[in-house]
């Protein structure tokens, strides 16, 4: 049996064999140009956001820059997209701390047109996608002017989404510290309640359903309501500095009022008494009135008959003997009336049926006068006084010139016949008829 050739036998002349090439050196070495190039590509590197991201929007052309200040801009990183109505018209060219606010640079073409006071709002495309710059006309104001190169989007017009974390922490708190622990013992007490009460919560949703239906074909009343509550409250708002005086007033007159206690209690005791006495009189009197009032009636049913008639009589009676028709086509005072009045005694006592003869002695006519006793003059000196001139109506009446009338001393000459007993009452009756005896 021939011996196995060894390997020194198998190897070409000029190498060495494997096992004595030195493999420790050799991996200090990789170890050493591995940290070298390390150390070359952290010095000459600030970042991964430094290395450049292949495509993006408005990246090379007429493009222009504005910059908008967020209070909170998340994760937002450099490169992100810039939307307009969901669709990527831009990028984020830079993020920088401007105090205590967020600096973002927008590179936006020229061909994206937005007002001068639009709005910027960082969103998420999805629960877990990238965030981006959502820019918008302003929905609570007009639009105004143009966004231009170097024009900042102030705070006030920037805004962000709630994150998810906050939407889970809040709903963390809710469902750990809020009242949703206790829902199963409001569904367990609620259960208890209506078991066995079908009928009346049936009747109870039926009932609420007519008041909710009355409340909406009521709904233009309620609203009326309303607003004459507030301008209600408004006059009361304007009329605060009164509504206060008169507060501040009113203890005087609550005194006043308590000062006069005894008063006002005997007043309405006196009112009561007042009241059983009128009750007394309409319990008594209330046939009577009755009565009356059932012979009013008839006058009423013919009063109301007449109707019309009744007031058209009473304008003509203004106007009689002519209506208002007649008094407008006359011209002239007065209806162009020409009135002729006899003022004579004896024709005004024979139209009123009244004798105009004198009574004859010893027949029935006027009683004689009594005499009227003498009376003692007072000694008092009259002094002359011219009479006045005797009127041709008296000279002519046959009376001597003088009109007495009976009882009455006369002054001048007396009427023939006449005596001291009074007997000249037949002159004096000529006398006013106006001649002597017929």
């Amino acid at each position: 049996m021939s011996a196995r050739p060894t390997n020194q036998a198998r190897m070409p002349q000029g190498h060495l064999p494997l096992a004595r090439v030195p493999w420790a050196r050799v991996r200090r070495a990789a170890a050493a140009l591995a940290a070298s190039a390390t150390v070359v590509a952290v010095a000459g590197c600030q970042g991964a956001y430094d290395l450049p991201l292949p495509g993006g929007a408005a990246a090379s052309g007429d493009v222009y820059r504005v910059t908008a200040e967020f209070a909170d801009v998340l994760d937002l990183v450099p490169q992100s997209s810039v939307k307009v109505d969901q669709v990527t018209v831009g990028a984020v060219e830079k993020i920088e701390l401007n105090g205590w606010t967020a600096r973002v640079t927008l590179r936006l073409p020229k061909s994206v047109k937005l007002p001068d006071n639009a709005t910027a709002e960082i969103k998420q495309t999805s629960l877990l996608g990238e965030k981006y710059v959502e820019l918008a006309p302003p929905t609570s104001t007009k639009p105004v002017g143009r966004l231009g190169d170097g024009d900042n989007i102030a705070l006030d017009r920037t805004s962000r989404n709630p994150e998810v974390e906050e939407v889970l922490s809040a709903m963390s708190l809710l469902l750990n510290g809020g009242g949703v622990a206790q829902l199963k013992v409001i569904e367990t007490e609620l259960n208890n309640a209506m078991r066995g009460n079908d009928k009346q919560i049936k009747d109870l949703i039926s009932q609420l359903d007519t008041f909710v239906g009355g409340l909406e074909a009521q709904k233009s009343e309620i609203v009326r309501a309303i607003d004459g509550i507030d301008k209600l409250s408004a006059r009361l708002a304007a009329q605060k500095e009164d509504i206060a005086q008169a507060v501040e007033a009113m203890p005087g007159g609550l005194k006043v009022l308590a000062d006069q206690r005894k008063q006002l209690v005997e007043m309405l005791t006196a009112l009561k008494r007042l009241g059983v006495v009128g009750t007394d009189v309409i319990e008594q009197s209330k046939d009577d009135t009755r009565a009356n009032l059932e012979a009013l009636a008839p006058i009423l049913a013919q009063l109301n008959k007449a109707g019309d008639d009744l007031p058209a009589s009473l304008q003509l009676l203004l106007t009689y003997p002519f209506s208002d028709g007649t008094v407008a086509a006359m011209k002239g005072d007065y209806t162009n009336l020409h009135i002729s009045a006899d003022l004579d005694l004896r024709n005004l006592a024979g139209n009123l049926g009244v004798p105009t003869a004198p009574p004859t002695k010893g027949g029935p006519g006027l009683p004689n006068l009594p005499t009227v006793p003498n009376l003692p003059l007072p000694s008092v000196t009259v002094p002359d006084l011219p009479l006045p001139e005797q009127s041709p109506s008296s000279t002519t009446s046959g009376g001597g010139g003088k009109l007495c009338v009976p009882g009455v001393t006369c002054v001048g000459s007396a009427e023939p016949g006449s005596s001291s007993d009074g007997s000249a009452s037949d002159g004096s009756w000529r006398s006013l008829y106006g001649g002597g005896a017929a």
